[in-house]
């Protein structure tokens, strides 16, 4: 694989494209008055609610709250990974794809191997035409002519050298077999005999493509009996398994608006499912699912069901998913678990009941919550002491797993209910491994200490604050979003102002200064390409909802009214700050523990004006 897309080039990429002609080339667009409008190609509708904005280059649908630059609708519309649309988007403006570290092979070099790969795999669809018995095999399993065509698949001859001597004529050719994993050499060639052999032999062969429909490998199935069942290409400069899903190309060819992504085991279980109706089965390739595929999978959808024949094997690769897939647990996503009948696997199961009977099962799927209580319970009786002790230490590395947010929230309170605990008692318990954030409304949980200057502070920060402390933060955020010129209006003093603030106290604070700085090192950046320079993290998506929604603010006001809120927010912070100091003197005081240095602190606060305790 080449190396890391530079971000320089895709702020170019971004400053160079011109997304009503991406968006238009797709979708048809109509004028409306400064921007375009089109009905959505997301989701069903009659009246247009998608619209595009050429001046902030973004594009928003407010039925459905699809949104993002021009390189985020060729992933959504096309279905296609990061990297890959930026190719695409690239080849349009006539720009070469740059990588930063290099990589094992050039740009060049890996589009001619992806080029012999496509021929071989042409090849191999001409031999399966040609052999009667494998596909006796495919109209077996229940595959018509047209899905076989439309997956590409095909049939490698019994024979040990046949691609060999197709396509390694010379020197140069038999290297880039290899690097393909196409041929293998042997470890003690006989004298005068060839030193290389087909990989694959006697088997079925599923080409293996990117989203873009180029080759990168194979997997190979035995027709009958015979170990391993399924064989696949090595790990080349090209393949890579754990970033790979089959049938991720098929799928942006169907067209569907994608709801879900179905991750079942086999090949097989994908063709077939198309073949139903049901074209959003994805296939790991021979390993289990890593947290690099559900990345890959959400930039599409919000919701992944792994699919698991009900045996021990099933239910071990469901287990291993379940553990990989935490830590891309968050807020928007669903993932939940379906276990098949025993015997049974989706491709089976489709044939002989049917596309609906299969999606009701789906819709029944196993909340990834439940099913991670479930297997927890079936290790720890949880109706003694010693039984719930084993299992909050069962769920102890699983949950530090997950990100924090609200499903860290939601499976420690599901935990906490399985145990017997508060949800906020389990949480302080497992906090060195959570490295929770402490909450953030401080000492307000106890009303018994709201006494004096303390409480009127806090209630004249409530005041001042309008929508709250996360309200201000917004404001803020968004008002940047929407003009992020005015960043180079903040004055330098209010930095280590900012600086000082901790996210415990001021939620949504790290992400604020870190647009500040970004565009304070880069002025002239625009929005587009600050979101696409963010889009691997978890703010991503709000962040573009934020520059979605429309605000009655102009460009003339702009700096002013985000001066004037991050003054707001320094002070609300300073304000609650001395309402904590107040309240925590106010305790020695009337304790009689309060040092002379803490007595005069406290009669300095209380003599300031309009602070008396009443």
């Amino acid at each position: 694989m080449a190396g890391r897309i530079p971000q320089t080039f895709i702020d170019e990429l971004i400053a160079r494209a011109d997304i009503v002609e991406i968006v238009g080339s797709r979708v048809p667009l109509k004028k409306a008055g400064r921007e375009y409008k089109a009905c959505c190609p997301f989701h069903d509708e009659k009246t247009a609610s998608f619209w595009v904005s050429p001046d902030k280059q973004f594009y928003h649908c407010f039925g459905c709250g699809a949104h993002g630059t021009a390189l985020g609708f060729l992933m959504q519309y096309e279905q296609l990974p990061f990297p890959e649309a930026v190719e695409e988007l690239a080849g349009r403006l006539g720009l070469e794809v740059p990588h930063e570290g290099g990589g094992p092979a050039p740009a060049r070099a890996q589009e001619d191997l992806t080029e012999l790969l496509g021929r071989v795999a042409g090849y191999y669809q001409e031999n399966l035409a040609g052999n009667e018995r494998a596909r006796a095999y495919l109209r077996g399993r229940g595959l018509d002519a047209a899905i076989v065509e439309r997956y590409r698949i095909g049939y490698a001859p019994d024979a040990w050298n046949e691609v060999l001597r197709r396509f390694g004529a010379t020197d140069e050719s038999r290297r880039a077999l290899s690097a393909t994993g196409l041929i293998i050499e042997r470890d003690t060639p006989r004298p005068g005999s060839e030193p290389w052999y087909d990989r694959f032999r006697d088997r079925i062969m599923f080409p293996i493509r990117d989203p873009r429909g180029r080759v990168l490998g194979f997997g190979g199935r035995v027709l009958e009996g015979g170990e391993p069942k399924y064989l696949n290409s090595p790990e080349t400069v090209l393949f890579h398994k754990g970033q790979e899903l089959y049938g991720l190309h098929e799928i942006r060819l169907a067209r569907t608006s994608l709801k879900r992504l179905v991750f079942v085991e086999g090949y097989m279980d994908v063709v077939r499912l198309h073949q139903a109706g049901a074209a959003y089965a994805v296939a790991t390739l021979g390993t289990a699912t890593t947290p690099e595929h559900l990345k890959r999978a959400f930039r599409l959808v919000s919701e992944v069901v792994f699919a698991f024949d009900g045996d021990r094997a099933g239910r071990a690769a469901a287990w291993r998913a379940l553990q990989n897939a935490l830590p891309e647990a968050r807020e928007g996503r669903e993932l939940r678990f379906l276990f098949l009948p025993e015997g049974e696997d989706p491709d089976s199961l489709v044939g002989r009941e049917g596309r609906e009977a299969f999606e009701t099962r789906l819709e029944r799927a196993m909340p990834l919550s439940e099913y991670l209580a479930a297997q927890l319970l079936l290790q720890a009786d949880v109706s003694h002491a010693d039984g719930r002790a084993k299992f909050v230490a069962l769920a102890r590395p699983l949950l530090a797993k997950l990100p924090q947010g609200v499903y860290l929230e939601l499976l420690l309170a599901r935990v906490a209910q399985e145990v017997g605990l508060g949800a906020e008692r389990l949480r302080e318990l497992l906090s060195s491994d959570l490295a929770a954030a402490p909450d953030a409304s401080g000492d307000a949980d106890h009303p018994e200490l709201a006494r004096g200057r303390g409480a009127r502070l806090r209630r004249g920060a409530a005041r001042g604050g309008g929508a709250g402390r996360r309200g201000l933060v917004t404001q803020a955020i968004q008002t940047l979003l929407h003009f992020p010129a005015i960043a180079a209006s903040v004055p330098a003093a209010v930095y280590p102002a900012l600086a000082d603030i901790s996210e415990a106290e001021l939620g949504g604070i790290d992400t604020l200064r870190s647009l500040l700085e970004a565009l304070r090192a880069q002025p002239r950046r625009t929005t587009s390409q600050l979101l696409e320079e963010w889009r691997e993290r978890p703010e991503h998506r709000r962040l573009g909802e934020l520059h979605a929604e429309r605000i009655l603010l102009d460009g003339t006001q702009a700096g002013a009214e985000l001066l004037g809120i991050l003054d707001r927010l320094i002070g609300q912070v300073d304000a609650e700050r001395q309402a904590k100091r107040y309240d925590e003197l106010l305790r020695k005081v009337d304790s009689g523990s309060a040092s002379a240095e803490e007595r005069m602190e406290f009669q300095s606060l209380n003599r300031r004006p309009g602070t008396r305790p009443s």
